[in-house]
């Protein structure tokens, strides 16, 4: 027991507290965030000992605690302040249950990544590429942002997985599942400009379309730089990266053309339907959405569809 009863604390609380500080050596900082979780929760449920607590109180302090603002973050601290209070009382014999167990707190909301707007990324597009690297930098940020690869699938790109002529990029996102993205017309005009530069790699189709060192793909981590310098350069802020550009690309598609289910199509997304070598959803229909509706779609009147359908 506290050897200075803290009139505060619901009774039991000290004894707790002391458990954890002498007994399980735990900081001073742990033992008050254990100590401000547990009196809020008997605040709350006006409760002057806790071991009187049912399930269904435990599931009202939850809901309360939510609907006053208390972040998802917060409310799952004061639910394992309980569980681990409650696990010794039952230990104790001071309890026949632990009434916090399978309760859950509030699921998290997921945060999205910030994007930029269309007169960002054109901005940040807004460069002359007048040597090799600011070239393959610009193919680099046309299939980013123009058809919403993720990093993984763009440097995992060899050159015959590209198609100038009909305009598409076979990509292999997560789960090993290939899909077709179309081809602005910009980002056309860049990968020629590009593999320009060196017409001999083009003689080795299983080649990565963007290399690195020796015959490895570009790493990841030389993409992220790139665009960091790029965006500091064109935005004047580094805080730009990959992910955003694929965020941007799907935010922009959506405001224009409120085809959500093309749109998740076209990210490859694992949890609508399920891509091996062709989508779904008819090719013709998402070159449809993404010419009508992306900035820097553009595309020329041939359709990846006059294409054979052997993969």
């Amino acid at each position: 027991m506290s050897e200075t009863p803290d009139p505060a604390l619901p009774a039991g609380v000290a004894g707790f507290l002391d458990l954890l500080r002498a007994g399980r050596g735990y900081s001073a900082h742990t033992i008050a965030a254990y100590r401000r979780d547990l009196v809020r929760a008997a605040d709350v449920l006006g409760r002057d000992d806790l071991t009187k607590v049912s399930p269904y109180e435990v599931r009202a302090l939850v809901a309360r605690l939510h609907s006053q603002g208390l972040g998802t973050r917060s409310i799952r601290r004061v639910l394992s302040a309980l569980r681990t209070y409650f696990a010794e009382a039952v230990k104790q014999g001071q309890m026949a249950s632990n009434p916090a167990l399978g309760v859950r707190a509030p699921k998290t909301q997921r945060k999205l990544p910030k994007a930029l707007d269309a007169d960002q990324a054109a901005q940040l597009m807004a460069f002359f590429p007048d040597s090799a690297l600011l070239r393959r930098d610009r193919a680099l940020l046309e299939l980013l942002y123009g058809s919403g690869l993720r990093l993984s699938e763009l440097v995992g790109i060899r050159l015959q997985d590209i198609d100038l002529q009909d305009g598409f990029v076979r990509v292999t996102g997560k789960g090993n599942k290939t899909r077709i993205v179309p081809l602005g017309q910009p980002c056309i005009e860049s990968l020629r400009a590009y593999l320009a530069d060196a017409p001999e790699r083009q003689a080795e189709p299983a080649a990565p379309l963007f290399p690195g060192r020796g015959s490895k793909p570009l790493s990841q981590r030389n993409v992220q730089l790139r665009l960091k310098k790029l965006a500091t350069l064109q935005l004047g802020t580094d805080a730009v990266h990959p992910h955003m550009l694929r965020h941007s690309f799907a935010s922009h598609l959506l405001e224009s053309s409120g085809d959500l289910r093309a749109i998740q199509e076209l990210l490859g997304h694992a949890s609508l339907a399920t891509t091996q070598i062709y989508t779904h959803l008819d090719f013709q229909q998402l070159a449809k959405v993404y010419d009508s509706a992306h900035p820097r779609a553009h595309r020329s009147a041939a359709s990846p569809d006059d294409r054979s359908s052997d993969p």
